[in-house]
């Protein structure tokens, strides 16, 4: 099977790993975990790091910090991986989704902005969905597929209406938006280290943020909330969120890589290009010229998206249907959902991402591709 984007396990990673079976230190305690978040905290051009069981906690924990809680709303893309909308119902809080842009597939900024003028306004200084009455406390921008939306416009949104934003940066490190790599922008951000991802702790994440005491904080509440370094003394409630050592260890030498694995996703990204333009109708994601994605995933839009699905995974060249929107799903589908024509649907039904592995080779590429034209 030629997976869609498996680990590339090809640096220091057994020699690290083996050093915390060695030394004993395998658990939540160790020198990697604080390596690993200064490592990836640094990358992303952010002061602090918070290392975390996986991007699900991180984006959970992140919310909580940004005063998410019981009956807030929070403004998240239609498309995206259940783990941004999930993480707005494990504070309390309801998502208000927002349909995409066609071209990018990033949250659609007019909309938003069309939103908040026409369906909210100000109350005692916390912007409030008019229908409700409730308090929308946060945005979170998803960047989707490592691509990025127009981040000034974002934050413009965002000061204008005074509501504060936190990044779902999970697919995005090593992507940068006028040369500012995500995650930096809002009050925190998010990364995940699954293992799709593109390095891999084999589940982990990472919170980032310029905030002293928001990084603490974060750290106090992911590790049960102890306050006391001898006595078991918690001072209010917390998770054990908290990655271990020994997967830790496993991500600082996928970080020592992570420079050649950004270059190889670009690299494929190009052949795919190459081989597939103007084969039938397939169309490729939009990317603004003030973005530099990672590549994450090749993820194409054709209307043989069925076709293609079936015959690639028939001759073992793993290959997915983009994410169902989340309206589409049982459990939000009574959530609010704010669009014209439902783009979000027409996306779905469309897009399919195939093979990219950072290890796949150019003549895999190339047959990947051969196999697709030749449903054409």
């Amino acid at each position: 099977m030629l997976l869609l984007s498996g680990p590339n396990i090809a640096g220091n990673e057994w020699k690290y790993v083996k050093d915390c079976l060695d030394t004993g230190w395998v658990s939540s305690v160790g020198s990697y975990v604080t390596q690993f978040e200064n490592m990836v905290a640094e990358f992303a051009g952010c002061r602090y790091g918070v290392a975390t069981s996986n991007g699900t906690s991180a984006l959970h924990i992140a919310l909580q910090l940004a005063g998410v809680q019981d009956n807030d709303y929070v403004i998240v893309p239609n498309v995206t991986f259940i783990a941004s909308v999930n993480s707005i119902k494990y504070t309390g809080a309801d998502p208000i989704l927002m349909d995409v842009d066609p071209g990018t597939w990033q949250m659609d900024l007019e909309l938003l902005r069309e939103f908040l003028e026409k369906e909210t306004s100000q109350k005692g200084g916390e912007r409030v969905y008019n229908k409700t009455g409730r308090v929308i406390r946060a945005i979170m921008p998803v960047h989707v597929l490592g691509n990025i939306c127009d981040m000034d416009t974002l934050m413009d949104i965002a000061n204008t209406y005074q509501i504060k934003v936190v990044e779902d940066s999970t697919e995005s490190l090593g992507s940068y938006y006028k040369g500012k790599h995500t995650g930096g922008f809002g009050l925190m951000g998010t990364f995940s280290f699954n293992g799709n991802k593109i390095i891999t702790t084999g589940g982990g994440g990472v919170i980032v943020t310029n905030d002293e005491a928001l990084a603490k904080k974060a750290k106090h509440l992911t590790t049960q909330a102890k306050s006391d370094p001898f006595e078991y003394i918690h001072d209010e409630i917390g998770y054990n969120f908290r990655l271990v050592n020994v997967l830790a260890a496993m991500g600082v030498a996928q970080m020592e890589q992570l420079p050649g694995f950004i270059q190889r996703k670009k690299e494929v990204d190009a052949l795919y290009r190459s081989e597939l333009q103007g084969v039938g109708d397939i169309s490729f994601q939009e990317v603004k010229s003030e973005v530099n994605p990672n590549c994450w995933l090749f993820t194409f839009k054709t209307e043989k998206q069925r076709d293609v699905l079936k015959v690639l995974n028939e001759n073992q060249m793993q290959s997915r249907p983009f994410w169902v929107p989340m309206n589409k799903l049982r459990m939000f589908k009574d959530d609010v959902y704010y669009h014209h024509d439902d783009k979000s649907d027409y996306i779905y039904q469309r897009c399919l991402s195939i093979p990219c592995s950072t290890n796949i080779t150019d003549d895999e590429v190339k047959a990947v591709a051969e196999k697709i034209r030749s449903i054409y």
